[in-house]
């Protein structure tokens, strides 16, 4: 490695950097305790080291044109996933290196620090719609966005209320400080108290975005804010749901429950103090509404969770034709049919990926992904998911319920000679079959698969909305205008 590519290799942020910097005495809690270091702990551990290995990624010289891109500031090389698309070659730029980094997943990790990176170059990219509640908040949001890009931030964001009573809005609740909103305001800042959710990825990642994306009514201004606070601020507390790695016994029988659980967390806020310079919204309903709809900023997130859930596909269907080849199914019609369903299927969303990419928009010298196209395929990926995996259990049969009890079986004097002749296939010995069988089901039919498929099912919201969107949007004028030219069709005679 060259001189100029050593120096230029240290200003990324590396995987042990990222590590070291969670070590901060973070309040994140499991069973009841505190988590005393979340890069020790087996229910973090693992994934840390996979959020790690992107950072990694990011650093290699190899990977520096598609990974970086010069920061506007420093002219030093930055996450390519903070490039704020002027181009449509920006744009795809900014898919490939999502897709590289998804593919070090396996599209198993959501929120990774490319996700919500998205969310404030939209920010950054339209900052007038935040100075409508003052120029100063427009300004705070540019340069958080600028501290990020150039720091290699990850940052994570809880943007749903709690789910406590949503027959009222979060002013009429038992308690005012049930929803997290401004209990206090002071000359230096405000003060946050109460509940949100869910912060994916919230336990391995540096700053928490409070926000909110659910329409809000008179008498929520307490609830209409968008700040950053660092994970590890005073009075900040994330409980995690029960993480799937700790039940992973071996990275043989879990090999992605082990490595891939990203965990999500509910977070209190416990009279969080946060700087004015680190406020973007203050008790204001309708710029609160605005920083999603009005910039580019749920566009550019999606468009990275697009990206992450066509790799995540690939990965489905490659498993069942890994399967197929194994048991020597391949050629077999009612199997190519379904796999042809499938491929279909992942060719479409793949397709509709790179559709809203090239029919993106310049808006104000900022190219927006094409919102029907991109709001299209979060309105089927709720229902053509769950449809994709009863076909590959459908694909499976019987064989993920024979399977043996644990790695153990293949290793023991005991048992090991009849694994190998009975559990083997046409093509791999015992100990293959079983690898490759266990990494189905822990894709498919585990606690962690079970999370995926509830994940994927709400991941732009309630399907209705998401669909709410794509009526919003689309061109409903050039539709029925073919109607009104047909009904104005010149009687013909018979």
């Amino acid at each position: 490695m060259s001189t100029a590519q050593a120096t230029s290799s240290r200003l990324l942020r590396t995987g042990d950097e990222y590590l070291r910097s969670l070590r901060d005495g973070r309040q994140v809690f499991i069973d009841g305790e505190r988590v005393k270091d979340v890069t020790a702990h087996p229910a973090f551990r693992e994934a840390a080291r996979s959020i790690a290995r992107l950072y990694d990624i990011a650093a290699d010289p190899a990977n520096r044109e598609l990974m970086t891109f010069a920061s506007p500031k420093t002219g030093a090389p930055v996450l390519r996933a903070y490039q704020i698309p002027k181009t449509h070659a920006d744009l795809k730029a900014r898919r490939l290196f999502h897709e590289k980094w998804a593919e070090a997943t396996f599209g198993l990790m959501g929120r990774t620090p490319d996700h919500v990176a998205g969310f404030f170059c939209g920010y950054a990219g339209a900052p007038e719609i935040f100075a409508g509640g003052g120029q100063k908040f427009a300004d705070n949001v540019v340069k958080f966005y600028e501290r990020m890009r150039d720091e290699h931030l990850y940052v994570s964001y809880a943007i749903v209320p709690p789910q406590i009573d949503r027959s009222k809005p979060a002013h009429k609740q038992s308690d005012p400080a049930l929803y997290a909103g401004v209990v206090k305001e002071r000359d230096d800042g405000i003060v946050i108290s109460g509940a949100q959710q869910l912060a994916t990825g919230g336990p391995l990642s540096d700053w928490l975005q409070l926000a909110c994306i659910h329409p809000l009514q008179p008498g929520d201004e307490n609830y209409a804010n968008a700040v950053c606070v660092p994970i590890d601020a005073p009075g900040l507390k994330l409980y995690p749901r029960r993480p799937f790695a700790l039940g992973a016994r071996n990275s043989f029988d879990n090999p992605l429950s082990s490595r891939f659980d990203e965990s999500d967390a509910y977070v209190v806020f416990d009279n969080v103090f946060v700087p004015w310079e680190n406020v973007f919204i203050y008790r204001n309903p309708e710029i609160s509404r605005d920083q999603w709809w009005k910039t580019p900023s749920h566009l550019l997130g999606n468009h990275q969770a697009q990206c992450r859930y066509v790799t995540k596909l690939r990965f489905m269907v490659g498993l069942a034709q890994r399967m197929n080849e194994m048991t020597g199914n391949v050629a077999a019609p009612p199997v190519q049919v379904m796999m042809g369903e499938l491929a279909a299927l992942v060719s479409i969303y793949e397709a509709l990926l790179h559709s809203h990419e090239a029919t993106a928009t310049i808006v104000n010298g900022v190219l927006w992904p094409h919102r029907t196209t991109l709001y299209s395929a979060m309105a089927m990926q709720s229902e053509l998911n769950g449809r994709m995996l009863e076909m590959i259990r459908e694909l499976a049969g019987g064989a993920f319920i024979t399977l043996p009890s644990s790695l153990a079986d293949l290793e023991s004097p005991q048992t090991a000679p009849d694994m190998e002749r009975y559990m083997r296939s046409a093509s791999t010995d015992a100990k293959g079959r079983v690898a490759l069988m266990r990494l189905m089901w822990d894709f498919i039919g585990s606690e962690f698969g079970s999370r995926h498929q509830q994940y994927e099912k709400f991941y732009g919201g309630a399907s209705f909305l998401v669909k709410m969107n794509v009526n919003r949007y689309f061109d409903w004028k050039r539709a029925t205008g073919l109607v009104d030219q047909a009904l104005k069709l010149p009687a013909v005679e018979n």
